[in-house]
């Protein structure tokens, strides 16, 4: 009660000698600051979104295009075409003086050019952005098509975009004609089925093509013009929010700290540093000053993951949850030995600096407060299983002490977890950083709020971490803030001699809170029971990481065959060794050319590919024989992932085949086989280098190892990795403990030994070619 006292910043009484009046001027300057602060900030996103519109035109052009028709009205010249004549005519303005009426005619047509040119710069953008013969095209041989496309594509792009300049001007996703699905999907299963089998899906791909499948398609095809993305939307429902399994494990995924720097081990000053760093990231997302992602220099990417960084927590429900996205916060919520924290991050409308925050984040990890009843585990129930959280919501935290603690977290930029645990990076002991990544990606089931859009984790001794959660957005998102973060850590804020942020602290920093909870017995029974489900969810997880460091990127361009295709191959003969058999694989790509792109499955095993796994372990094949296996298959994963990036995957296009026919109540049983079949081995290339910042040959130490996910099937493996130097790779391996038939230590074997055959492989070929050559001058 103490607390809520205190809270109240205006209040009267009546008594005899008059009205009483009692307020708080400290309170009430931080209202009146808080409210300047909104209004300053819709202003200003109003003025960037302005910005961004008209982008590549400036504000300025609409001032130039009046004073130039002005200038040629006066010298006589007519660049109307006698619109401006036509306007005198039939504008309704009598009572204006002629110069005046001429003016305003001017002025008046002046903004309409400007509006056209702003309209047909963006409309002919969008035109050229649909053109993708240059991603088909080798770096040497580009057409005089792509030449031309090219040299109109960068003078009508503009020069210094912002975050948002190009989101207009992106084409929306192309629905593939169905029969070149169906070809792409038959081509994709055919190493991986029997002939029975695979004239069963032949004869019903048809049967389905000639049949439902023309009506979904056209629905599909009215949605593609109407929404913004025919696929993003119901991938974003159907896939994440409807999901009833935990996130955890399942859903949300980690990242890793640098490993090889580790700038300070004091926990509150890191933690000040960063959380400072991300705070000022995302002024630049909410100015627009983040510069946009552009491929080749000339095609830029969807940037409207952006929006849902901060913010943003998934709220369950019952049957589907939901995402709320507020459009500021000014405090973030901090977990630490089993207690939740408000920390302000503003002081009358300014940013507190890394000492002050440092200040606060000891204060934090100081305080000797227990544990409320039911708090320690209480995040556990967003770790579980989601109707049993949306349950247990409705009744135990829709009003009074529990809703408002509960909004402090929900309606925080972010989640930051103070871990009272140590995990690092140890060449001699690979099984340290097997248990900082299991730590980073479960937090024992119960310090993470998985709910967050992201959670912020600071381990005692200063190393951090990432867990995401995923419906909002994807890996190459978070990874440039993650980059940015780091590079304005090191760069730009620093630390003293003795690990702690620099600067002076202020004397008046704002006031953390301890969040009182009032939890019955019969919600803290439903939390141990959820944190039952995410303890033995968590602990069947076997997750391994392997710093490869034999070779990287600089060898594999030596080999002219794409480093992406070249480590695909070496997976599918990691798999291949492990399991005895091909199986459905599973590559992300991403399809964020076009507006609200997200993501589309590349399917690595084909014919090709599995011709080459089998010969590297034949005998009879030569390496020769081997490399040009390696090159073909090589060649048609490149194709079939930019197929994906282009519009024209397989798995997307059939996923809301599956929608439309299930809103419809048609059955198809050729989907349903389709979309049922488990992906035994997933993977994902966690992106490097979202940013330029940092020039990784001059800073080494600061290559970052990534993140990982878990095993997407009960039997199958989860890998992720990430070339992230000339002579460097990461690899992040989970399996399921419970499968027989998944090992991921021995998973990882088999990758670090396909790695060296293959490299035995070339050097051999060579080798040989060198000497083939010697032979020749010599003769």
């Amino acid at each position: 009660m103490a607390e809520a006292h205190q809270a109240v910043a205006f209040s009267f009484a009546i008594t005899h000698d008059g009205l009483e009046v009692d307020f708080d001027h400290e309170i009430l300057v931080d209202i009146w600051h808080s409210g300047i602060r909104s209004w300053y900030k819709r202003a200003w996103a109003t003025w960037h979104d302005m910005r961004a519109v008209i982008f590549p035109l400036k504000p300025y052009t609409l001032i130039l295009y009046i004073l130039g028709i002005l200038l040629m009205r006066f010298l006589g010249w007519d660049a109307s075409w006698g619109m401006i004549d036509t306007m005198e005519q039939h504008l309704p303005l009598e009572y204006l003086s002629p110069p005046t009426f001429v003016c305003f005619s001017c002025i008046l047509y002046a903004v309409f050019a400007w509006v056209a040119s702003v309209l047909f710069v963006r409309l002919s953008l969008r035109l050229l952005f649909k053109y993708h013969g240059w991603m088909y095209e080798a770096h040497r041989k580009v057409s005089l098509a792509t030449r031309i496309w090219s040299a109109i594509v960068y003078v009508l792009k503009g020069k210094n975009p912002r975050l948002c300049s190009y989101q207009g001007s992106l084409p929306r996703l192309p629905v593939p004609k169905l029969r070149d699905t169906l070809t792409r999907f038959l081509r994709s299963v055919r190493p991986l089925t029997s002939d029975e089998r695979w004239n069963k899906l032949r004869a019903h791909a048809a049967e389905f093509e000639n049949g439902i499948g023309k009506k979904l398609q056209r629905y599909l095809w009215l949605k593609s013009w109407w929404a913004s993305n025919y696929v993003s939307d119901w991938w974003e429902e159907f896939v994440y929010l409807r999901g009833r399994s935990p996130l955890m494990v399942n859903s949300n995924f980690y990242g890793l700290d640098c490993l090889f720097v580790h700038p300070t081990k004091i926990q509150a000053a890191r933690a000040a540093n960063h959380v400072h760093a991300m705070f000022r990231f995302r002024r630049s997302i909410s100015q627009q000053q983040v510069q946009p992602t552009i491929v080749q220099n000339l095609v830029p990417l969807c940037s409207w993951q952006f929006e849902r960084m901060f913010n943003t927590t998934r709220l369950p429900g019952l049957e589907t949850d939901h995402l709320r996205h507020l459009r500021d916060s000014m405090h973030i919520a901090v977990y630490h030995k089993g207690r939740f924290f408000k920390l302000p991050c503003y002081k009358r409308n300014k940013l507190l600096s890394p000492v002050d925050l440092e200040a606060l984040f000891t204060r934090i990890i100081e305080d000797k407060s227990e544990p409320m009843k039911g708090e320690e585990h209480l995040a556990a129930l967003t770790a579980g299983e989601r109707s049993v959280w949306a349950r247990a919501r409705q009744m135990y935290f829709y009003k009074g002490l529990n809703k408002a603690s509960l909004d402090v977290i929900e309606k925080a930029a972010f989640f930051v977890a103070l871990d009272d645990e140590e995990h690092d990076y140890d060449p001699a002991d690979s099984t340290k950083l097997d248990a900082y990544a299991l730590s980073m990606l479960a937090g024992d089931g119960y310090k993470r709020w998985f709910d967050k859009s992201f959670t912020y984790i600071v381990l005692k001794n200063g190393r951090v971490g990432l867990n995401i959660e995923h419906s909002w957005g994807d890996a190459p998102i978070i990874s440039h803030m993650w980059e940015t973060m780091m590079y304005t850590e090191s760069m730009k804020l620093g630390y003293t001699e003795d690990g702690h942020c620099k600067g002076e602290v202020s004397a008046d920093l704002p006031q953390i809170s301890h969040l009182r909870w009032d939890i019955s017995d019969e919600c803290i029974e439903i939390i141990k029971q959820q944190l039952h489900i995410a303890t033995r969810l968590y602990k069947d997880v076997d997750l391994t990481l392997r710093i490869y460091q034999e070779y990287g990127k600089g060898f594999i361009k030596k080999c002219r065959v794409s480093p992406d295709a070249y480590l695909q191959m070496a997976l599918q003969i990691a798999y291949f060794r492990d399991s005895g058999k091909f199986n459905l694989t599973y590559e992300a790509s991403m399809t964020r050319m076009f507006r609200e792109g997200r993501t589309e499955t590349v399917r690595p095993v084909s014919v090709e590919s599995c011709a080459f796994v089998r010969a590297m372990d034949d005998p009879t094949k030569t390496n020769e024989e081997r490399v040009a296996l390696l090159t073909a298959a090589a060649d048609r994963h490149v194709n079939t992932y930019r197929d994906a990036m282009t519009g024209k995957g397989v798995d997307r296009h059939l996923f809301c085949l599956y929608v439309v026919s299930r809103y419809l109540e048609l059955d198809s049983p050729f989907l349903q086989e389709v979309l049922s079949e488990p992906w035994r081995l997933s993977t994902s290339q966690t992106p490097h280098n979202q940013t330029d910042l940092w020039d990784l040959k001059k800073h080494a130490k600061h290559i970052c190892p990534g993140g990982g996910f878990g095993p997407v099937a009960d039997d199958g493996y989860g890998v992720s990795y990430i070339i992230a130097g000339e002579d460097t790779m990461f690899f992040h391996i989970s399996s399921k403990k419970s499968s027989d038939a998944t090992d991921s230590t021995r998973f990882k074997q088999n990758i670090d030994r396909a790695l060296h055959d293959m490299r035995e492989m070339f050097r051999d070929v060579m080798a040989k070619r060198v000497t083939t050559e010697e032979a020749k001058k010599d003769k």
